[in-house]
């Protein structure tokens, strides 16, 4: 999260623009397929991105700057805050296009942006979107609400059972009509669909741009977050409390187990994403690109030769815990060798009073699904066992 926020502020996004978030979740109906297929939501995700790009590029051609362009930076998050399945994207789009002129590239902001035009992004994104799944063959006629396989498929988005298998042969369900809404300022809701682009970040708000992305490329959960309970529950807390006043959801640990599963994407799925100006191929990208702070030992500017950053480096920046000064003198430590041979290690350990002995690894088991209270009750609220006369453990 803190290495991919650094990498972009410093070698992609420009530092003369100022960044926007745009927010679009998807229906209900939609999240189990797009939970378990990659390929599809990588095309909605482009169709979301060029969309959104459309609009920049017609608000400066409305403005008389014929060729400007934008560019965005797209992030992919799977689930809620209680650990539930919603894909859904995050963009951060530069607030406003590009143009060339006289062979340099110049920078306009978009300026005021108004609820009623993020209205009209969305109409667009799902129009174009419900053209693309009609093309392709990918809604489905009818639905059967009572068919098993579709329970199971949306039991991961519900979050009342553990969350089903993949499901590649239903198709995504038909939109429910809905009027278009305005809930917030710069947020419309249509179909199922909801849209929000109320959050932006000013082009000197360095801090602001960093902690933006930060947001956006947060993992899951935080740690903080996760509390175990006496009666062997896991609770987790949420950021922000539901609208029915839930502050905190409790359940299992398999159940758990299962929705970290949901959070990991598909194979071979890209969940960072550059378009526009920014994308690799473009022209543009290098010449936007923040230019390189110039080396301390020379005024040449330094180049950059790789993406991996130092562990202290994360520190500093994140926490400004400075890993590398030395808590008695206070100067500069710095790395003097590995130390690889095992008797070396034994040794160094057996001196600080640390064990020696790797830890024996348990061996693997089946799933203990109904070792789970939760889902005992659900199943059977009334049975006290196995259906065999043996009662079900507490472990």
């Amino acid at each position: 999260m803190n290495a991919t926020s650094a990498d972009l502020i410093e070698h992609v996004l420009p530092a003369q623009s100022g960044l926007r978030q745009w927010v679009l979740t998807f229906p209900f109906s939609w999240r189990p397929r797009l939970g378990s297929d990659g390929e599809l939501l990588r095309r909605l995700t482009r169709l979301a991105i060029a969309t959104v790009l459309d609009f920049y590029t017609e608000r400066a051609a409305a403005a008389g700057r014929l060729g400007a362009r934008s560019g965005a930076v797209a992030v992919v998050q799977r689930t809620c805050s209680d650990l539930r399945l919603n894909p859904h994207l995050h963009l951060i789009v530069l607030d406003g296009s590009w143009s060339e002129e006289a062979d340099e590239l110049v920078w306009d902001g978009l300026g005021h942006l108004r609820t009623r035009e993020v209205g009209e992004v969305l109409e667009r994104c799902v129009r174009r979107m419900e053209r693309h799944l009609r093309r392709h063959r990918l809604l489905r006629v009818e639905t059967d609400e009572n068919d098993p396989e579709t329970a199971l498929a949306a039991s991961a988005v519900s979050g009342q059972l553990p969350p089903a298998g993949p499901q590649w042969t239903i198709g995504l369900a038909p939109l429910r009509p809905q009027a278009l809404a305005y809930d917030k300022p710069r947020c419309a809701s249509l179909s199922g669909f909801t849209l929000h682009a109320d959050t932006v970040a000013g082009a000197v708000d360095q801090e602001g741009r960093e902690a933006l992305l930060r947001y956006v490329l947060r993992p899951p959960l935080a740690k903080e977050r996760l509390e175990l309970r006496p009666d062997g529950l896991v609770r987790i807390n949420l950021k922000k409390a539901f609208a029915d006043g839930t502050l905190a959801v409790e359940m299992d640990p398999l159940s758990l187990r299962c929705r970290l599963a949901t959070s990991v994407p598909p194979p071979r799925l890209h969940t960072l994403t550059y378009a526009g100006v920014l994308a690799a191929a473009s022209a543009w990208r290098p010449r936007l690109a923040p230019k390189p702070a110039p080396d301390a030992r020379s005024e040449a500017p330094r180049k950059r030769t790789r993406s991996y950053r130092m562990w202290a480096d994360l520190l500093a920046r994140t926490f400004a815990i400075d890993a590398l000064e030395c808590p008695r003198c206070k100067g500069r430590m710095r790395l003097i060798a590995m130390i690889t041979k095992t008797a070396s290690i034994e040794r160094f350990l057996t001196a600080i009073g640390e064990a020696t002995e790797l830890p024996r690894r348990s061996p693997g088991r089946a799933p203990p699904y109904w070792r789970s209270r939760v889902l005992r009750r659900l199943a059977s609220p009334n049975a006290d066992d196995d259906g065999l006369g043996q009662p079900f453990p507490e472990s």
